[in-house]
């Protein structure tokens, strides 16, 4: 996976090349008992782990209605898409971050995913739930009645969550280009190996979810705030 980032990397022009990509990587991690570089390695890890979780966790529950043999297709369906969305995103991030108001606009994306976390957190509202997926039946969502619908939703929650989990990992670590580099290659190990997993630990510990909560609130205000005041990407800019 850290080949094809590199790789792809070259051509997106956006870390200089897999040299590029490995100073940065090198640079951060030699410097990071340094506050602010460990502090965004922190916050990378812990949006990894609730995103990750939580998208498997919308999956699960989307698919909930289907047969057996419809419902596993659908969860590998999910999964592997938003395992190629995290790599699409990942390869345009930097790109994506000098899009003047983008930074900004991210931030109030971040803010309604934590509002949506919060509420299902608050409300505990129950639906089917897959048995492949421990935890999605508190998600509240209601299952699709399809195969073709439940694939469906399930798309639109992949690039919704996808995008979601890169612009909070490039918000949590933009002034640290081998953080976030990190940091995006672990969120696509993590959908890709242990989402399950991860869901069913934050079913079991709910503070794991809280504090992810928290972190994504704070990364999402950092964001907005800095989205407005940048003098070169800042929606600020275009207010004189």
């Amino acid at each position: 996976m850290l080949d094809i980032l590199m790789q792809a990397g070259v051509h997106a022009g956006g870390f200089g090349g897999p040299a590029g990509m490995w100073d940065a990587i090198v640079h951060d991690f030699s410097n990071i008992t340094e506050p602010a570089a460990f502090a965004a390695f922190l916050q990378v890890l812990m949006i990894d782990i609730v995103l990750a979780g939580d998208n498997a966790i919308v999956v699960g529950a989307l698919a909930a209605g289907l047969p057996a043999d419809q419902r596993r297709k659908v969860i590998i369906i999910g999964v592997l898409a938003a395992l190629v969305l995290r790599v699409a995103f990942a390869l345009v991030v930097t790109q994506l971050m000098q899009i003047v108001g983008l930074i900004f606009v991210g931030g109030l994306l971040l803010i309604w995913v934590a509002w949506k976390m919060w509420r299902e957190l608050r409300d505990g509202a129950h639906s089917a739930g897959s048995p492949e997926v421990v935890g999605d039946e508190h998600s509240g969502l209601k299952p699709a009645k399809s195969f073709a619908g439940a694939a469906w939703a399930v798309a639109v929650a992949d690039v919704s969550m996808s995008l979601d989990n890169v612009l909070a990992v490039a918000g949590a670590a933009r002034d640290h280009p081998g953080i976030l580099i990190v940091g995006l290659i672990f969120a696509v190990a993590l959908m890709g190996i242990a989402a399950n997993i991860i869901a069913k630990y934050i079913e079991r510990y709910r503070w794991i979810a809280y504090l992810g909560l928290a972190v994504i609130v704070y990364v999402a205000v950092k964001m907005i705030y800095e989205g407005w005041i940048d003098p070169g990407v800042g929606i600020g800019t275009l207010f004189g």
